[in-house]
């Protein structure tokens, strides 16, 4: 059991025990100013064991963290954008309706890497791959974002250079399989990546080269959805294989989606774990459709149309209500992936 060595004065008046239950309630946003209070409140705050104490209290609770398009400088009329594109992180609390920017990463202060891949595990945020925004180069780069401190850190490196790959977390681990190394190739390498040790290890592989696939973790499994091989460009198949992270085995499933969809970051999964396309759920997201589910709701976004403005919305189970949602307009891009977090 996770413990605080506890000295007195944690909060004046108050037994030590109701003071730590009064700390460990704080929204996460506020660890930054909160910290600044007294020495033991820092230590608290930023420490590791704030999440599991949270967590153990049942005082964590979902956000959705979001791959989004910035606003671009435009040009002298005011209507086209200038240079590339670029994106940042944005993170949604549900319960509070708070829409917040996290910090650029260091490395990479005015945007992040193109098409980068997110997972979350244990109250951090795990940033992986992608192209160099300056050159296009594939990067190997891992960052972490820790909630607690409110810091950017680096890890090591993927042991391979892939894109368009499937990522998932679960219990302190961030699973990546499939993609295209840098010559192109499709991708049946799977890795594992220990977020507390800084360590990757190699998986088995799957059955088959998975390029542009997309990866999600039901329960204690890790899916790999659709994905096209290397002499089949743009030919997503209908089949999907799932890891058994206790094992470490994978299974193949047939006809488990879509045949010629894309599967990036529009699966959702519903009864007896029967996928379906979310942009088929409502014509307001049927373009560019993005998805994370929350626990009873999913945040899911897109366009009615090709370059239209971007909708949001809260969706109850399996697509049977949309509520749409507002949007400051600061948080109102395109959606280009995005992943769950326990904080």
């Amino acid at each position: 059991m996770v413990s605080i060595e506890l000295s007195p004065e944690l909060i004046p008046g108050l037994p030590e025990e109701l003071g730590l239950d009064c700390l460990i309630r704080f929204h996460y946003s506020t660890y930054r100013v909160a910290a600044r209070v007294c020495r033991r409140w820092q230590q608290l705050l930023q420490s590791r064991e704030l999440h599991y104490l949270r967590k153990q209290a049942g005082y964590t609770r979902k956000a959705a963290c979001l791959v989004q398009l910035l606003n671009n400088t435009s040009d002298s009329a005011g209507s086209k954008p200038v240079g590339p594109p670029t994106y940042g992180l944005t993170v949604f609390d549900p319960v509070s309706g708070i829409w917040d920017r996290i910090d650029p990463v260091p490395k990479y202060p005015y945007g992040l890497p193109l098409f980068c891949q997110i997972a979350s595990s244990e109250g951090k945020l795990v940033v992986m791959g992608g192209w160099d925004p300056s050159s296009y180069d594939p990067v190997r780069d891992v960052f972490i974002y820790d909630f607690t401190t409110q810091r950017w850190g680096q890890g090591k490196q993927m042991p391979e250079t892939r894109s368009f790959f499937a990522p998932g977390g679960f219990e302190g681990r961030i699973i990546v399989a499939g993609g295209h190394d840098e010559n192109k190739n499709a991708l049946s390498t799977a890795w594992e990546y220990d977020v507390n040790r800084d360590e990757w290890t190699e998986l088995a592989r799957m059955s088959q080269e998975r390029d542009e696939c997309q990866g999600m973790v039901i329960g204690s499994e890790f899916w790999v959805v659709s994905g096209y091989r290397t002499d089949n460009q743009g030919g997503f198949e209908g089949s999907a294989e799932l890891m058994d992270l206790r094992t470490g085995e994978w299974r193949r499933i047939e006809e488990a989606w879509k045949a010629s969809q894309c599967p990036r970051s529009c699966v959702a999964v519903g009864k007896e774990k029967k996928l379906f396309y979310w942009g088929d759920c409502d014509s307001a997201i049927r373009v560019g459709a993005c998805a994370v589910p929350l626990g009873e709701w999913t945040l899911v976004s897109g366009s009615a149309y090709q370059g239209g403005p971007q909708g949001f919305f809260l969706v109850e189970g399996h697509g049977e209500r949309f509520k749409r949602i507002d949007v400051p307009p600061q948080f109102s891009g395109f959606v280009q992936s995005g992943c769950s977090l326990d904080i």
